[in-house]
């Protein structure tokens, strides 16, 4: 599977104006993904579960200009007008051109909107460019599709999201996971046929009941911007001592979760996630400049679910992404007693209190 598969035949454009509003979650990784190549390409294999109430819906309105030259577009988030958005989506739309050779043609307006809070430090640009991606498909599509002449009449649904998952991975890497449900694989990995580099897949293989709408509490450590942006922090891999036997361990870890998954083993399951969490934490530490995204409330939490499970025999466990919020994993049948704990325990270290539930989800939607 090579990036041409995804560069259009010459489309008729009979399409003056439209829009379409997609809604798409964000993911949380159980196997973490650090450290990239050229053109957002993973250094290893991940693997995440879609949330479901945690997304981003967005509007894209398009209208035909007459000139081609450069790109026009404005950015609205929650109605209001959001220039310091724009050099991001120029830098993806000039990622995407040959992909989406229609870009310049039409007059873009983009009004998205959050579930959650924009500065709740919950990673939105994986639902953010998943949203847009899909946006961007459907106006393929219809261009495709309107052109009576093209023997391509229709563009299958298998297509449609395999090439939004390439598209938004080249806006965010972990955007490429969000558009599938409930476990997604992003990065090319022996044991999973059909698993690439260039686009997330649906994970393929047996899942036991234990893991079935797993639930997954939000604990909001720290909603201010992390001072090592993940791009920044990804960069820091080329050279780093330990990257070599970091990417083997992730693809060791992602067979073992085979089994795992398939044979529902949910201390095995603990044991793989929360480790996945402090070592991807262990990269930023003993990178060259070194870093430190948790804060004292997050390793607090951590030792209060250690104690927890300890002392319950419960099933809950952590994870983390780039920042200080804590990731609370748990099976379904445990969901009263785990939220009484969190509410009783946990909330105290969560910034002004907040925290939200959520649960694995089954990716994007039309609206």
């Amino acid at each position: 599977m090579t990036e041409e598969k995804f560069i259009p035949k010459p489309y008729s454009k009979a399409v003056e104006k439209g829009n379409f509003t997609w809604s798409s979650p964000s993911n949380i990784a159980l196997v973490k993904y650090w450290g990239k190549k050229e053109r957002q390409i993973p250094e290893n294999p991940s693997i995440s579960f879609t949330l479901n109430n945690c997304k981003t819906i967005t509007k894209l309105t398009f209208s035909k200009k007459q000139n081609h030259s450069g790109f026009s577009f404005e950015v609205f988030l929650d109605d209001e007008k959001k220039d310091d958005f724009k050099p991001k989506i120029e830098t993806f739309f000039n990622r995407v051109e040959q992909y989406l050779p229609f870009l310049k043609d039409f007059h873009f307006k983009i009004e998205t909107s959050n579930t959650f809070p924009h500065s709740s430090g919950i990673a939105s640009s994986a639902s953010g460019m998943s949203a847009l991606a899909l946006c961007l498909m459907s106006v393929e599509k219809e261009l495709v599709e309107s052109d009576v002449t093209s023997s391509a009449v229709e563009m299958s649904d298998e297509f449609f999201i395999q090439k939004a998952s390439f598209l938004a991975r080249l806006g965010s890497g972990s955007a490429c996971r969000s558009l599938e449900g409930d476990l997604v694989v992003w990065g090319k990995h022996d044991e999973i046929t059909g698993s690439s580099d260039l686009f997330g897949v649906k994970y393929p293989f047996e899942v036991h009941e234990n893991f079935k709408n797993y639930q997954d509490t939000i604990l909001l450590v720290d909603k201010g911007e992390k001072q090592v942006s993940s791009t920044v922090g990804h960069n820091l891999m080329h050279g780093h001592p330990f990257a070599q036997q970091r990417f083997n361990q992730a693809n060791q870890n992602l067979s073992n979760l085979i089994s795992i998954l398939k044979e529902g083993d949910l201390d095995a399951f603990i044991a793989l996630v929360e480790s996945e969490a402090l070592t991807l934490h262990a990269m930023m530490m003993t990178s060259m400049p070194y870093f430190i995204l948790m804060k004292p409330n997050t390793l607090e939490i951590i030792n209060k679910i250690w104690t927890f499970r300890k002392n319950t025999g419960s099933k809950v466990c952590f994870t983390l992404d780039a920042g200080a919020n804590v990731h609370v994993l748990f099976p379904e049948k445990e969901k009263d007693g785990v939220l009484k704990f969190i509410k009783n325990e946990l909330v105290a270290y969560c910034q002004n209190g907040h925290y939200i539930s959520d649960r694995i989800g089954f990716g994007s939607k039309l609206l």
